[in-house]
């Protein structure tokens, strides 16, 4: 087997095609309709004028992002491959693979792809009002008032729970993160990057993985064990909820000691009943009641125990009204209260400018990380888990 992956790899030409190959390959085993569109490197090299940098909108999952006018005039946006490693790939066939499989208005819509030699590129619709991580610390000169807020919040959660529950196959996004949530004209919220997507079926309980993901956003379980389910992207939403409330993001170093992490804060003003305290101090009016429901919402989803966390659908019956909010007993889990049990166990580091990995041989696999996954007084900082699963996007 390996005798033949190095065959393939000093065969660029036979490597690409069976690269294709698979990518359609993917396509008919996710039962997808009509095939992505294929679009020409010169098509894209024209749309972008040469990948022009005052043409950039930034850093995607695994390249730099370009808005770009193909020759019907849709203004797009294109999204290229930087690495041409096995990883890279196949994030890449994912990403297709997956996003074409799946439709939701809160949920970025793919028009196509190109394979072009080592090159690949992703062609997706263009949000012209960016991520909205930029638009909630302040990178771009956009004012979300509350109402704006609320709404990105219920249609963010309402495109999980059609991950979850409603696509076939379902779909867990690994990398639910402000940046990661895109904004429409009307500043309706499309989830985007699913480069690091799993996919599963109903019968299985979880799924043992390696990491990937972003420090902050990660849930517990899954950052130490590996352990994957749909409420690990519970667990990232519920971050990105305090996030919106807040207007900051889940770490600021520069703020006082029992600031610096957003979840700690969130927690203590609840057990003292100032929830609302945590509110973005931008918003000149804003709804209590909506405010303190999703700051409630936000800290069941943030449980420690994945079984305390909601599922998304009802996190969208919570967030409209529709249900009461779980009385929360319990403080949410952030990494930096997790403990080593064994320092030197099996987690090993691989640095990544896309994701984090705990896999020296980049294969899936159950993780046998030494930790203890238990609340602990001693606390993990920072700097240490960072060397241990290496650095998030």
């Amino acid at each position: 087997m390996l005798e033949l992956l190095m065959f393939m790899l000093s065969h660029p030409r036979l490597y690409d095609f069976i690269f294709s190959f698979l990518l359609h390959e993917s396509a008919e085993l996710l039962g997808i309709g009509p095939r992505p569109n294929k679009f020409s490197y010169a098509e894209l090299k024209t749309a972008t004028e040469d990948f022009n940098p005052s043409k950039k909108l930034g850093e995607g999952g695994f390249g730099p992002v370009y808005k770009g006018t193909l020759n019907d005039r849709r203004v797009v946006a294109v999204k290229q491959l930087s690495v041409a490693s096995q990883q890279g790939k196949s994030q890449f066939i994912t990403e297709i693979a997956t996003i074409s499989a799946v439709q939701h208005r809160n949920l970025v819509k793919l028009y196509g792809c190109c394979i072009d030699g080592n090159r690949r590129l992703l062609v997706y619709e263009y949000l012209e009002n960016k991520s909205l991580d930029q638009a909630l610390f302040g990178k771009v000169d956009l004012h979300l008032d509350w109402p704006t807020r609320f709404s990105i919040c219920l249609g963010t959660a309402r495109g999980l729970a059609y991950l979850h529950e409603e696509s076939r196959p379902r779909i867990v996004h690994r990398d639910v993160k402000a940046s990661n949530i895109l904004l429409d004209a009307e500043l309706c919220p499309k989830i985007s990057d699913f480069g690091l997507a799993k996919l599963y079926d109903d019968k299985k309980t979880h799924i043992s993985t390696r990491v990937a993901g972003t420090i902050g956003y990660l849930a517990p379980e899954y950052a130490m064990r590996g352990h994957l389910t749909e409420k690990a992207d519970v667990f990232g939403f519920g971050v990105v909820a305090l996030e919106i409330v807040s207007g900051r993001p889940n770490s600021d170093n520069s703020l006082d000691t029992d600031k610096i992490y957003l979840l700690e804060w969130a927690w203590n003003l609840h057990e003292n009943n100032r929830s609302l305290e945590m509110v973005d101090p931008h918003l000149t009016a804003f709804d209590e009641s909506e405010a303190r429901r999703v700051v409630g919402v936000a800290l069941l989803c943030t449980q420690a125990s994945p079984m305390m966390r909601p599922p998304m659908s009802r996190v969208v019956a919570m967030l409209a009204g529709d249900i009461e909010v779980n009385t929360v007993t319990s403080k949410p889990s952030y990494l930096t209260d997790w403990d080593f049990k064994d320092i030197t166990g099996s987690f090993l580091s691989e640095k990544s400018s896309t994701s984090v990995a705990n896999n020296s041989k980049n294969k899936e696999s159950d993780i046998n990380t030494g930790f203890d996954a238990t609340p602990s007084p001693i606390n993990v900082t920072e700097t240490m888990l960072r060397e241990a699963i290496g650095e998030g996007r």
